[in-house]
């Protein structure tokens, strides 16, 4: 009337983790070797070398290295243009180019382009005091372009929108 029946999954459990401690007990520890390198020794005050660095000084550092800083100068002009000339200013215009000192500055009426044509000495300056004198040396403001009855690649000239409207 005995019957063996199977034990419940948590007694399985416990006796086999029983089992594991001692078949770990019996065996010999290892003894821990202790590999002869350089000694660790203090690096002084400041920061040294392989201490964390901020991102911002490894950037810098790697852009000097990689000789990158005119780019960055032209980024500058680019990516930070409303804060270099005002969010008013900014709203009306934007700077498409920027080839051999020359930023071309495109208008959204040919009313800002002249404001902008007057006010270019004093952006100019602005520029030269954020981003650096030899980066931008001039300042060429144009309006917003007129449109073009031309289709294709070949045209022949004409006489103008006039043709088109009978």
């Amino acid at each position: 009337m005995n019957e063996e029946r199977p034990g419940r999954p948590s007694d399985i459990a416990r006796a086999a983790l029983e089992a594991a401690r001692a078949a770990s007990a019996s065996r010999p520890r290892p003894t821990r070797r202790r590999i002869a390198g350089p000694k660790r020794t203090w690096s002084g005050p400041r920061p040294g070398d392989d201490d964390p660095q901020p991102l911002a000084r490894l950037v810098d550092s790697l852009v000097e290295t990689q000789d990158w800083t005119e780019h960055t100068k032209v980024g500058a002009v680019f990516g930070r243009w409303s804060a270099l000339v005002g969010p008013e200013i900014a709203a009306h215009c934007a700077p498409q180019t920027l080839t051999e000192g020359e930023l071309l500055v495109v208008a959204e009426s040919t009313a800002w382009a002249t404001q902008l044509r007057l006010l270019a000495p004093t952006i100019l300056a602005k520029l030269h005091a954020t981003v650096g004198g030899d980066v931008v040396r001039r300042l060429r403001v144009v309006g917003p372009t007129a449109p073009s009855w031309k289709k294709g690649p070949r045209s022949v000239r004409g006489r103008g929108p006039r043709d088109t409207y009978g």
